[in-house]
């Protein structure tokens, strides 16, 4: 697989996209329905539901990995790879603090949240450095997964369906749609939450890549 090629990137990150879908859709759905909280859980942030993405990319991650490493589009080093994504994980820690400092109603907060986004942003860019096939790979999967997330805000937030979905952070300030939208769906989902997706993502499918090569040592080493 070459380390550049979108189209194998593409057939990669398919099926992947549309278990991420079909679980985003449950999700929804499950909320509307108000099936058990402990499953579905409407409330601002929807933290601690067991039916969600967020999860996901611990599964995807080390199955993307795997797969690249076995088709020859490995990281050249793996401690070259994991010091970039802890590096861009530290930064993306930042990016958290600034985007609890943002929970204001002045402009300071305003250009704080909008901050936090450009540190997210690099955040995500950072671990893309030390294993550039895992990383492409991951942005697209991560916005094959986030995209209909944010789709689905818009209309959650316009019709306040009462889901965790269109649900505000604790202190977030009132505003209108359109910036209510931007600062709690469009920006995380584009954003904050690509830049998750890719650390996460690296983090795990290298560790398992590292396994993975420490088990085949043994066995080369026996025959």
């Amino acid at each position: 697989m070459p380390q550049d090629n979108s189209i194998c990137i593409s057939r990669l990150i398919l099926i992947p996209s549309l278990i991420t879908l079909g679980v985003t859709i449950l999700r929804l759905v499950g909320e509307l329905r108000h099936w058990p909280t402990v499953l579905f859980n409407p409330a601002p942030g929807g933290g601690g539901a067991i039916v969600g993405i967020s999860w996901l990319p611990i599964i995807f991650g080390i199955y993307f990995a795997l797969k690249l490493a076995g088709a020859g589009a490995g990281a050249t080093s793996l401690g070259k790879a994991i010091g970039y994504t802890l590096l861009g994980l530290l930064v993306n820690v930042g990016g958290i603090a600034l985007e609890v400092a943002s929970h204001s109603s002045n402009f300071r907060s305003a250009a704080l949240g909008w901050g936090s986004a450009l540190v997210f942003a690099v955040s995500a860019a950072i671990p893309i450095v030390g294993w550039p096939s895992l990383g492409k790979t991951l942005l697209a999967y991560a916005y094959a997964a986030r995209i209909p997330v944010a789709i689905i805000m818009y209309f959650a937030i316009r019709g306040s369906w009462g889901t965790h979905y269109d649900g505000p952070p604790p202190n977030f300030p009132e505003m209108s749609f359109w910036p209510k939208y931007i600062m709690i769906g469009l920006a995380p989902q584009l954003i904050g939450w690509i830049a998750f997706t890719i650390i996460v993502g690296m983090l795990f499918g290298i560790v398992a890549t590292a396994i993975a090569r420490r088990g085949k040592a043994p066995a080369h080493a026996a025959s």
